[in-house]
């Protein structure tokens, strides 16, 4: 027997995919992200050729991401906390928009942005694999520290 949620979307003879949050398996993040946030890898392999995938990064509060751009696009939620996300090739927090638990967003391909969490936060990101950081400046970029 199948699942409905909406009319339009339906599925049967399949069971749906879930993770609940005592589940979740947390790690350090990839060297090209900054040390102290942790990293779940919740579906797909971000670091694939090719495909889906869905992570979360768990932060403390302050915690920075330099100016970046990614090649595809990066789908962001707030899953809780306070997450600020800034656009530009400068980290400048005064320009910052305030992000709370429950806010979405998208950044298209080669936009420039940087982002900071003003309170511990967590962000689940998906998108198209695989998953590349260019930062702006390429001395902030912590796999080369």
């Amino acid at each position: 027997m199948g699942c409905c949620f909406v009319q339009s979307y339906c599925w049967r003879n399949r069971d749906a995919e879930r993770i609940y949050p005592n589940q979740i398996k947390w790690g350090p993040p990839p060297p090209f992200v900054a040390p102290g946030a942790k990293l779940a890898v919740l579906e797909g392999n971000p670091m694939g050729t090719s495909g889906d995938y869905t992570i979360r990064l768990k932060m403390p509060a302050g915690y920075r991401i330099a100016p970046h751009w990614h090649p595809q696009r990066e789908n962001v939620t707030v899953i809780s906390g306070t997450f600020k996300l800034g656009m530009g090739d400068k980290f400048d927090e005064s320009k910052m928009m305030t992000l709370p638990a429950g806010s979405f967003g998208y950044l298209d391909p080669d936009m420039h942005h940087y982002a900071m969490a003003a309170s511990a936060a967590v962000v689940q990101i998906h998108g198209m694999s695989p998953v590349q950081f260019n930062y702006v400046n390429p001395a902030d970029d912590p796999s080369k520290k």
